[in-house]
């Protein structure tokens, strides 16, 4: 067997396309657009350790690694300097114990190393698939351990059932008011995220923005005038697939997704966090929604208080590199 590696290009989206959906499109079904967004258009790919796996013979693409960095000079990413990510591995199931996984990751590795990196996670990129190793790929975790990755915890994805539900009431707060966010208020919101939750959120409210967002995915809590929590939703009108809607096609009707939300930290301990959400579903209620998605958390019990169930699981790992 006659193995050759190539730099990810776009020319194989196809083939890696077809391998994903073979391999797992059971439990996270790919579609091209979301593979199009969340790899080939991310500008944080680490291209010298993104790798393609064909067997010459046959002319078939049979695995492929992407990592990433995070290559953008934006202020709110400074504390993402030193590390790196796998953002998806995968082999051929009638190509595996050969040796391409381990020389994928070799190769990823390598380059991330070049790259300054320190520290690598599985998941978790910019425009990530998973926040960790998902539940259902037990010999991926072993994999993964036998080569120095260390287990730190567990993420979960949560699912709410909005049918059950006779109506979803917009919270009413003496003090606060619950609404969606007008563009104009563009900058107020973005200089919020910037005080109170500088990072990733706020880079994602950017890129958000950037790719014409007009604010009906985020609820915002005013109090006199000022915003003082958030809430993302998201459904299929939203200006690109969002983080809790990536496993649509799973569903036989249109889910909505919730998440993040933050309060700020002089309001929190007063319900705020609770109402926000249901301020979420309201919103998404009345547009028909029904399956609710919340990505990515350890506040199993938090959402459990508004009949959120557990959905899908993933640990979370990461090496530190010499």
């Amino acid at each position: 067997m006659d193995i050759q590696y190539i730099n990810l290009t776009e020319g194989k989206a196809e083939e890696i396309f077809f391998l994903w959906n073979k391999e797992i499109g059971d439990n996270f079904p790919m579609r091209k657009e979301l593979l199009r967004q969340n790899t080939f258009e991310d500008v944080n790919v680490l291209l010298e350790g993104s790798w393609i796996a064909i067997d010459t013979k046959n002319d078939r693409t049979v695995g492929f690694i992407v990592s990433k960095i995070w290559k953008e000079d934006m202020e709110c990413l400074k504390i993402k300097k030193g590390v790196g990510h796998i953002q998806v591995i995968l082999v051929d199931h009638d190509y595996r114990n050969k040796g391409i996984g381990s020389e994928l990751l070799k190769r990823a590795e390598k380059a991330l190393n070049e790259a300054a990196v320190k520290t690598v996670l599985l998941g978790q990129d910019p425009w990530h698939y998973f926040p960790g190793i998902p539940s259902e790929f037990e010999k991926t975790r072993e994999w993964f351990e036998r080569r120095g990755y260390v287990n730190y915890g567990e993420e979960y994805d949560m699912y709410c059932d909005l049918s059950k539900k006779n109506e979803v009431i917009l919270p009413d707060l003496l003090d606060v008011k619950f609404k969606l966010l007008d563009l104009a208020e563009k900058y107020k919101f973005l200089s919020f995220l910037k005080k109170n939750f500088p990072g990733r959120w706020e880079y994602e409210a950017i890129h958000y923005f950037k790719r014409g967002g007009e604010g009906r995915e985020f609820v915002v809590a005013e109090k006199n005038g000022e915003i003082i929590g958030f809430c993302r939703i998201n459904d299929i009108n939203s200006p690109f697939i969002a983080q809790n809607v990536y496993w649509a096609p799973l569903f036989n009707k249109e889910l909505g997704g919730i998440g993040p939300l933050g309060i700020d930290k002089k309001e929190r301990g007063k319900g705020l966090g609770l109402a926000i959400v249901q301020a979420g579903m309201y919103f998404l209620y009345n547009r028909g929604i029904r399956n609710v998605v919340i990505d990515w958390t350890e506040l199993v019990d938090f959402y459990s208080r508004l009949e959120c169930k557990i959905w899908k699981k993933y640990t979370v790992y990461k090496k530190e590199l010499k």
